[in-house]
């Protein structure tokens, strides 16, 4: 998960955590206010557990979903048998609803079903429990809480549903495009073995001595080549298309094109001539490619875009910055960085993008400059 992703879950959690306990001591003032002396303190006592349960909610869903009802409905019936306030108060109303949404939104249909069954049965038994059920606003509330959260984890579940389909589809693509340029490769190096072989076969006539030479380079000719089809290896192509592989040259084009209609960009590059296997470089050029255009579709607001493209001994890192004023709201994961970091993985690299303090966003990748043999 995301720093992002984090982020935004703990500030949802917080939220949670202040509403229901706002709920419980308003419930309880209302409660000590109408039957007057510690009757109170159960409905409070029950419902700061399933409060708890539901902000836990994320460690294992369906036990504590199925932990949170039950606590829920024995607080029901005890509360009945004791002559006690025995209908949910607003905040283990509001806990249950959240338990009862995140089951149907993220279980399995089965669990999830019995989870909203169960819901529905503790709303109902709560009704049947009180002194004036037709008239009980509670009664309306659990309800509609009720409703509110199958509502919800339906809606979020089908949302989530469509999310993975067309992620699977841009990984899809991806692979698609990736094994495209592979195929050059691994064409590249044939090609290379094919002609050191001819090569050979003219040393071996006029210069025998050097024939162990000759025999080296097809060797190492044909590792290359072994390494890049090996990679090839479980993507999909469908079709016989090529595509161009594209150069570091080449990044300052497509930096001099985002500049006429965007911020100002500063791009660094490694000192010298790069020497790149061809799926690397034209990897790199899709990051800086795709990073420019997250810039113009999601961040208006920046002025200037940073491009780095650094290499050491063993791998090379890219990190493109922006500095976009921070906005609470903004979200920028979308389809194109999982097609890339399907790319980058496959290649055996890592990256990771997400906000910067202060503002701005950043797309961080490092590719080994040698891949691992597979």
């Amino acid at each position: 998960m995301s720093g992002w992703n984090r982020s935004a879950r703990a500030m949802t959690d917080v939220a949670l955590g202040v509403a229901f306990a706002a709920l419980l001591v308003y419930w309880a003032a209302r409660i000590s206010g109408s039957w007057g002396g510690t009757y109170w303190q159960f409905d409070f006592a029950a419902g700061t557990v399933v409060c708890i349960i539901a902000l836990m909610r994320r460690r294992n869903l369906a036990y504590l979903a199925v932990a949170g009802l039950t606590v829920a409905a024995v607080a029901v019936l005890v509360a009945r048998l004791a002559h006690l306030p025995s209908q949910p108060g607003p905040a283990m109303t509001l806990a249950l609803t959240v338990l009862v949404a995140a089951a149907i939104r993220t279980l399995q249909p089965l669990p999830a079903s019995v989870v909203a069954a169960a819901g529905l049965a503790v709303a109902a038994g709560s009704a049947f429990t009180a002194h004036d059920p037709a008239s009980s606003p509670v009664m309306v509330l659990n309800g509609m809480g009720w409703l509110a959260a199958v509502t919800i984890g339906l809606l979020r579940r089908l949302r989530d549903s469509r999310r993975r389909a067309v992620i699977e589809k841009v990984r899809r693509d991806e692979r698609l495009e990736l094994a495209r340029e592979l195929h050059d490769i691994v064409a590249h190096h044939i090609t290379g073995v094919v002609l050191r072989t001819q090569a050979a076969r003219i040393v071996r006539r006029k210069q025998p001595e050097e024939l162990d030479g000759a025999l080296a380079d097809i060797e190492t000719a044909g590792s290359e080549a072994l390494t890049a089809m090996r990679r090839v290896v479980g993507l999909l192509r469908d079709e016989d298309v090529t595509a161009g592989l594209l150069g570091p040259e080449q990044l300052s084009e497509l930096v001099r094109r985002f500049t006429k209609h965007g911020p100002r960009v500063r791009l660094q590059l490694p000192e010298g001539e790069p020497v790149w296997q061809p799926e690397i470089t034209s990897t790199v050029y899709r990051i800086v490619q795709e990073s420019l255009t997250n810039v113009s579709q999601h961040a208006p607001r920046a002025r200037s875009v940073s491009v780095d493209v650094s290499q050491d001994q063993d791998r090379v890192t890219v990190e493109v910055v922006d500095d976009a004023p921070p906005a609470p709201a903004l979200h920028r994961a979308g389809y194109g960085l999982v097609g890339l970091r399907e790319r980058v993985e496959a290649l055996d690299g890592v990256l990771s993008a997400g906000p910067r303090p202060g503002g701005g966003w950043s797309v961080l990748a490092t590719l080994p400059t040698v891949m691992r043999k597979r």
